[in-house]
Formats: C-alpha cells, structure tokens, sequence
C-alpha cells in the first residue's frame, strides 16, 4: 500500500473519529485502530495529533469546496443553491442528530481547549459563509447579503444542535421548512 493511501486513510479515519467521539477523547491508538496500522507505522505518517488535526481540518476545506461547486452546478440558481445548504440538515439528519454538525462542534470543542487550531477549523463555517454571502448578492441583496448569509448559518447550526440533544425528526423537517419559507419571502421583498 503506498504512502499516500495510508495517509489518506489515517486522514479519513481521524476525520470520522472526531466528529464522532471529539478531538479530545480520540487517540492515536484509536485511530492506529480504525486504520489497522501499528503505532510505530503509524508515526511514519504522523507525529503529533495536532499533525492529524491540521489534516483533517485541510479534507474538511477541499471537501466543502467541492460540495459547493456540485451545488454552483446543479443549482438553477442562486435561491436553489441557498436551498441546497438548508437541505444538507435533511441530507445529513442521522449523522446531525448522533453527532452535530462536523464544522460547528469542531470549532465549539476546539475553542473549548483554546487550541491553536480552532481559527483554522472555523475556516469551513467562514467558507460556507463567503459562499452564501455571494448567493444572496447574486439574488440582489447588496449590503445586507452578508446578514442574510449568517442568518442561515447561525440557524443551521443552531437546529443541528437541538436536533443532536433532542433527536427530533420532526423538528428538524419543520425547521428547514421554515428556513425554506424564510428564504421565499426574503427573496420576495426583492419583487
């Protein structure tokens, strides 16, 4: 197996690993593991966790933009590609409801610890923001675009969230239905 395949399935299984036990509570035995590696071949790739950690945090990156190129090609438009970050609550709703949302409860557990890394971490959150800041200007919202783009970040996290401690389907279907309505009328006032 070459190094690459090996790296990337240490990557791979660290990324998994974090989102579902947290940062903190996985160790390299964990992950040396998952993988089914030795510990020593294990250093090879690696030597620290944060050296897996900065990983990860980069997969997360190349992962979300490649999310939101599918979305900027198979959106109509800009109101469809907005609806398809609301969506992934619905897309992703076992996985929110185990486990939160990858990017916030990363970012919350790593200011937690006051890790060097957690400004890094918030670059996927700052990435989804950018791109729904540039989607509601190409819908014409000018200066209030941004808002707009934080105002569905801030509640996407927030239903993953309550979705994670109440584990509520229902919940979560009535809370992107909302945000779904929210959007046709934000987009409304335009008319």
């Amino acid at each position: 197996m070459s190094d690459k395949s090996t790296r990337d399935r240490i990557i791979e299984a660290s990324d998994r690993l974090f989102y579902q036990q947290g940062f903190e509570e996985t160790s390299f035995a964990h992950i040396a593991d998952a993988v089914g590696l030795s510990r020593g071949n294990f250093y090879h790739h690696f030597k620290s966790k944060d050296q897996i950690l900065d990983a990860v945090i980069c997969a997360r990156m190349d992962a979300t933009r490649q999310m939101l190129a599918r979305w900027e090609l198979d959106g109509a438009g800009p109101e469809e590609r907005i609806l398809c970050f609301i969506h992934i609550l619905l897309v992703n709703q076992a996985k929110i409801m185990d486990f939160g949302c990858p990017a916030g409860t990363l970012c919350t557990e790593l200011a937690k610890l006051s890790h060097p890394a957690r400004e890094d971490a918030s670059r996927v959150l700052s990435l989804f923001r950018a791109w729904l800041r540039g989607q509601f200007e190409l819908l014409g919202h000018g200066k209030d675009a941004d808002g707009l783009a934080m105002h569905v970040l801030a509640r996407s996290q927030g239903v993953a969230t309550l979705a994670n401690a109440f584990r509520d389907e229902a919940f979560v279907r009535n809370e992107v239905a909302t945000l779904r309505d929210w959007l046709k009328g934000v987009n409304n006032c335009l008319s």
